[in-house]
């Protein structure tokens, strides 16, 4: 059965847990045996090679790919990772078809109020999804979080992300994550009102709910979908939310009227254009002492590093991501009305013994961006 504590994640046979626990094993294999040895064809062929060639080592990703997407070993592990990532999806689009009007009721009775509410969900059928997230399907997941699969009140998206999730490997909540940044660096701080942009299922909201009991909190996506997943599953799990149906580039809550807000790895997900106008909107929302943080997978320090991390980019849908390398969000954030001394980056270096990270060496670390409103 699917690791759960709630009753809206689709229930698995037998059958479709062991599919489940393949793709896990699989990917698990693929991240911790597989991909390093790209890193010993970059430092045995690739380098030598082209330093012999231009009498200098690499200088950036660009110039690494040109050598290291020809090598029969970096295609090897990139075809099994890209159908990896496939039979993810495959998986969880199987279990969550069978369910899918039982998965719809729940959400109706949570949604009607037949069972206790807490929070709230206000959809917005004029939103727009943004053209960099409807363009492609994010992550290659079929449909991606916005496309309705059922006449009404259609769940599919977040059921089939929260299902595939399940096999993804990392194991971890970068809510709880950046939660525990913040108390770490600021111990007194203690929010009333919460946003979080770019929720997807909530997951990475609740922690924040949980850990501030007496505060408001919100979270905004522009995909109905899986809002109203998002919504059923923090009702099951008892944690009062207030969903809403919203683009993070111009919400419809008041100026000053939080005192946090944060993302967990959307940025890489919208677009250069868009950067600026959500900072000033995080400035507008924020009231003077308030917190901006913005959690990031990292990119690479080096040619090669940054070269494994664009996969995602080329093979997984992740078109900006691989701009993001090179951005300085510090720099953009001033763009959108921050002060140069209200802005810096930050790291968090999780604690997980013997973990690789997905597409480099070494322990997992991610990028913070703070922003402090004086």
């Amino acid at each position: 059965m699917l690791k759960a504590d709630h009753d809206i994640l689709p229930q698995t046979t037998h059958d479709e847990c062991a599919r489940l626990e393949f793709v896990k094993t699989l990917r698990a294999h693929l991240s911790g045996k597989i991909m390093p040895g790209n890193y010993a064809v970059y430092e045995e062929r690739v380098e030598p090679a082209i330093r012999k060639a231009t009498g200098e080592s690499p200088k950036d990703s660009t110039q690494v790919r040109k050598v290291m997407e020809k090598h029969p070993y970096y295609q090897f592990w990139s075809a099994l990772q890209r159908r990896s990532q496939e039979l993810m999806w495959d998986s969880a689009i199987d279990t969550t078809e069978r369910q899918l009007p039982t998965l719809i009721e729940k959400f109706r009775s949570y949604r009607s109020g037949s069972r206790a509410v807490k929070g709230s969900l206000r959809l917005n059928p004029d939103v727009q999804v943004p053209r960099y997230n409807s363009v492609h399907d994010i992550h290659i997941q079929p449909g991606g979080y916005h496309t309705e699969q059922a006449p009404e009140d259609d769940v599919a998206a977040g059921a089939i992300f929260e299902t595939g999730i399940q096999a993804y490997g990392w194991g971890l909540n970068l809510g709880e994550l950046l939660l525990g940044f913040m108390r770490s660096t600021w111990p007194d701080f203690v929010p009333k009102r919460i946003l979080d942009l770019g929720c997807t299922i909530g997951s990475s909201t609740v922690p924040w709910a949980q850990a501030f009991p007496d505060a408001e909190v919100h979270a905004i996506d522009v995909a109905a979908p899986v809002l109203r997943y998002a919504h059923a599953r923090s009702e099951a799990l008892g944690v009062p939310i207030h969903f809403s149906q919203q683009d993070a580039e111009a919400t419809d809550f008041d100026s000053g009227s939080f005192d946090a807000v944060v993302s967990h790895i959307t940025l890489h997900e919208t677009s250069r254009k868009a950067l600026p106008r959500i900072f000033a909107e995080c400035r507008r929302l924020l009231r003077p002492g308030g917190l901006m943080l913005h959690f990031e997978i990292p990119r690479g320090n080096t040619p090669i590093e940054q070269f494994m991390h664009e996969w995602e980019s080329y093979n997984n849908n992740e078109s900006f991501a691989r701009f993001m390398t090179n951005i300085d969000l510090c720099s953009i954030a001033q763009d959108g009305g921050w002060k140069a001394d209200e802005v810096r980056d930050a790291l968090i270096v999780p604690d997980m013994p013997g973990a690789k990270k997905n597409y480099t060496r070494g322990d997992v670390s991610f990028k913070v961006l703070v922003g402090e409103h004086s």
